[in-house]
């Protein structure tokens, strides 16, 4: 019988959406300047604009997981790419503090169901022992985005000013969510999947049968379900380990180009193709971790030595980034900032354990959790690293990065405990397949 492989082509179509969705993230910090310039922004003023995405995305992260399980990912990714990239085409016509920061919130919002619908995509689409591994690939957007893109963000300012930065960046997602609403399907209504390519994921532990939830809402919109979701120790541990995972990413987000050029002295264009290597190196780390972690799987290691062993190393390696506190030579800054990123980047597969975790009829819900709990990094840690180096001492803030890094690898150690594989009924019959597909 012959086995496709339209599971990868659906892969590359969220890949695509995680990049356009970082885009969008990081072209206010190349807007930044100019913003403050032309709109006479004070820099508290600057600071509450780039913090007004992180307050919605986090905040809405479980009505997003609640949406995600109500709704199938083609209609709803498609209004959320438009929704977020006409905002973002909106703020290229901002005239102020007040429109500025109420488009970011927009912004935030509509983007905050989006991880949700990408673990349901690919808890629909790979067997348990592919999963890290498309995880992996698909988080690398992010980190692509943000190592190769910035540059062409630039160039896109220099010729046509923030306002056509934003327009542009916005009308390459509305684009986009007609490509992916003309394209994506899922696996039972996908007109080239052949049945053994169906009957390999679901018997490998694939999700695609019954997910969404009924038209009258009662499997999901009940306050019995958000208790199944937060009275579980081994989703608190995941929970707390995704906040960890968070701090780092968010530290580089918005404090490391400072840190290299206020408190290391560097030069502003020289930090920035510096900058750079971090965000490879993470890049590097997640996809290593992802498919070594399946390999573990397909050799037969257990689903949680596979699944953990990754994670609790690269978090160890995270602590490498208090290294940066004892040398004074740039070369071995950036080298234990790319460890503790390359570290932070092997932690990323952690979206595995909603799937492996999580009610079969709450994947959606559990990731909008999961997502909330680290998210609340993006509000906190610069917050907390802004009180930490107030007084020009950057050390105590990278220590509160190690700390936070070394409590994820904890709660992974001993929070999350045995990790149990979900049950799975094997399909032996592609007919039956072909039935419910008809």
């Amino acid at each position: 019988m012959k086995t496709t492989r339209v599971r990868y082509g659906m892969l590359a179509l969220v890949f695509v959406n995680v990049v356009i969705n970082y885009l969008d993230r990081s072209n206010i910090s190349v807007a930044g300047p100019a913003l403050s310039k032309d709109l006479n922004l004070s820099s508290v003023d600057l600071g509450y604009i780039f913090s007004a995405f992180g307050w919605t995305y986090a905040l809405l992260q479980i009505p997003g997981g609640l949406v995600a399980d109500r709704f199938g990912p083609r209609v709803l990714y498609a209004f959320c790419l438009a929704t977020w990239s006409l905002s973002t085409v909106l703020q290229g016509f901002a005239r102020g503090f007040a429109s500025l920061f109420a488009l970011r919130l927009a912004t935030g919002a509509f983007e905050a169901p989006s991880y949700p619908i990408n673990n349901r995509i690919v808890t629909s689409w790979f067997p348990d022992n592919e999963r890290a591994s498309a995880i992996a690939l698909y988080v690398s957007g992010q980190f692509i985005g943000l190592a190769f893109l910035t540059p062409v963000l630039v160039t896109i300012q220099h010729y046509a000013g923030w306002q056509g930065l934003f327009v542009t960046t916005g009308l390459v997602g509305l684009v986009w969510a007609v490509v992916w609403y003309t394209l994506y399907r899922d696996p039972l209504d996908h007109k080239t999947v052949s049945e053994a390519e169906l009957a390999h994921i679901e018997a490998g532990g694939g999700h695609f049968r019954g997910q969404t939830a009924k038209t009258d809402g009662t499997s999901i919109w009940q306050w019995v379900n958000l208790k199944q979701v937060f009275s579980r120790r081994t989703l608190w541990g995941v929970y707390i380990g995704q906040f960890s995972v968070n701090a780092m990413l968010w530290f580089f987000l918005t404090w490391f180009p400072t840190y290299l050029v206020k408190y290391r002295g560097l030069d502003f264009i020289k930090s920035g193709y510096l900058a750079s290597v971090p965000f490879l190196a993470a890049c590097a780390g997640l996809l290593l971790s992802g498919f070594v972690s399946d390999r573990l799987v397909q050799q037969g290691r257990s689903v949680g030595a596979a699944r953990k062993t990754p994670i609790i190393i690269g978090m160890l390696l995270s602590v490498s980034i208090v290294g940066a506190n004892y040398t004074d030579d740039t070369t071995l800054i950036i080298f234990f900032m790319s460890l503790a990123f390359f570290g932070s980047g092997m932690a990323l597969i952690s979206w595995v354990f909603v799937s492996l975790l999580s009610p079969r009829h709450l994947i959606g819900l559990t990731g909008g959790v999961f997502n909330f709990m680290g998210n609340l990094a993006s509000i906190i840690v610069p917050i907390v690293i802004g009180y930490l180096a107030k007084d020009g001492d950057f050390k105590p803030a990278l220590v509160f990065i190690a700390v936070l890094g070394f409590i994820g690898a904890c709660s992974y150690s001993f929070l999350v405990g045995k990790v149990e594989r979900g049950t799975v009924t094997p399909v032996s019959d592609p007919a039956a397949l072909m039935s419910e597909r008809e």
